[in-house]
């Protein structure tokens, strides 16, 4: 019997590790996009406020259908086609960036949207068929060593770009970008093949969490209720990358131009890098906070929160290169925690048979929030940079009381 309990828990750290390279060239994909994201919509004519609507709304789509594709997941257990068709989606609308003309911000928002589609497809299956796995190893360790994966892939996908500005030395800034998402195409393509891989490695994942002696119906109980409130603060002061990587290569684009009396924070190639860093320090903190939750519960997040959540005022506030880089490490952890910690909780909370449907719930109110939030944080930057700083941090504070009031009602 314990050899057999071994190999089980060896062969679900296998799935873990093999599931984790997979997202690792993913994360090559689509976070190597993000780290431009920004300043390619800005350099093709979008507004500020766009930007932070935009990717608010693409937060939005990306977790508001997670709820509906939740729920198919759950009533067809069709785990590994929904994660595949959504993997495809994802990894395919990148490269395809590159194809928009040199004023084709409406395009690319719009291959935005269908890439967030993509994760919204994908999400609520991968997260559950990980949750199975993550069960026997411990949640908090297992969704940990996943986002260090993750996060890897993360930099390297920035530091591919910052190669291929470094060597395309000729054409427009517009060709350099394009040229960057087209190469995205390569660990695009690597990511789909090791996923068919995985699958055929490990067809029925679901066996790897014995079923309940008896089934246990979903409800939407308080303790998951005050936690779905404070993610959702949580999301909604959390500023998107986007619209902190538009303040950063503006700022620099003032000095040349005269429009802003401020020094130069990074030359506009070393933006990925930037973006590079922050995934780093993402791996760090969701490695260390995800093995923390697993042995003091919900103190793991509160001071995940307390940490991150004054990155806005190193960002945006101060005008020096050690603040920024401070702040995006700040912020950095904060991702960490969203990938780790936060999955980890909605485990252990919904019961194996209505998974999906929970972190579908789950992943719909923290998009919400997210696209209200980034809607606002982008006309505020606008407005007021100083009232989008208080906004945002006292919304990720505020979550803090309402993760503390959930944990204790959720003891048994």
């Amino acid at each position: 019997m314990k050899r057999d309990r071994k190999k089980k828990l060896s062969g679900a750290m296998a799935f873990i590790l093999l599931f984790g390279v997979v997202s690792l060239f993913s994360d090559m994909t689509h976070e190597g996009a993000s780290s431009i994201r920004g300043a390619y919509l800005s350099l093709l004519g979008a507004s500020a406020g766009t930007i932070g609507f935009v990717s608010g709304l693409g937060e939005l789509v990306g977790y508001s259908m997670r709820y509906v594709f939740g729920r198919i997941t759950d009533k067809t257990k069709l785990y590994w086609p929904m994660t595949i068709a959504g993997y495809i989606l994802d990894v395919l609308a990148v490269p395809a960036l590159a194809l928009v003309g040199e004023h084709g911000w409406l395009a690319a928002c719009g291959l935005l949207i269908v890439q967030r589609m993509g994760k919204a497809i994908k999400k609520p299956a991968k997260d559950t068929i990980m949750s199975f796995a993550a069960s026997q190893e411990g949640v908090g360790k297992s969704f940990g060593i996943q986002e260090v994966l993750d996060q890897i892939g993360a930099f390297l996908g920035p530091v591919l770009l910052y190669l291929v500005m470094l060597l395309k030395t000729d054409g427009s800034t517009f060709r350099v970008y394009s040229l960057c998402f087209a190469v995205l195409a390569v660990p695009g393509a690597v990511t789909i093949l090791l996923l068919l891989l995985t699958k055929r490695r490990f067809p029925n994942p679901e066996q790897f969490e014995p079923a309940p002696k008896e089934y246990v119906p979903f409800r939407l109980k308080k303790p998951f209720l005050l936690y779905i409130a404070g993610i959702s603060l949580f999301a909604f002061g959390f500023i998107d990358y986007s619209i902190i990587v538009m303040h950063v290569s503006n700022t620099y684009a003032g000095l040349a131009t005269g429009l802003a009396e401020t020094s130069s924070l990074v030359n506009t190639g070393t933006l990925p890098l930037l973006y590079a860093g922050a995934m780093l320090v993402d791996a760090a903190s969701a490695l260390i906070f995800g093995f923390l939750y697993d042995k003091k519960g919900v103190s793991a997040l509160v001071w995940s929160t307390v940490l991150s959540a004054p990155f806005a005022v190193f960002i945006f506030a101060a005008r020096s290169v050690p603040a920024v880089l401070a702040g995006i490490a700040l912020w950095g952890v904060g991702m960490g925690a969203q990938e780790s910690i936060l999955k980890a909780a909605v485990t252990r909370m919904v019961p194996k048979s209505s998974r999906a449907t929970g972190y579908g719930i789950f992943e719909c109110a923290f998009g919400a929030a997210w696209f209200l939030g980034s809607w606002l944080m982008g006309v505020l930057y606008g407005v007021s940079v100083p009232a989008m700083i208080c906004v945002s941090v006292a919304a990720q504070l505020a979550a803090i009381p309402l993760y503390i009031a959930s944990a204790r009602l959720d003891r048994p």
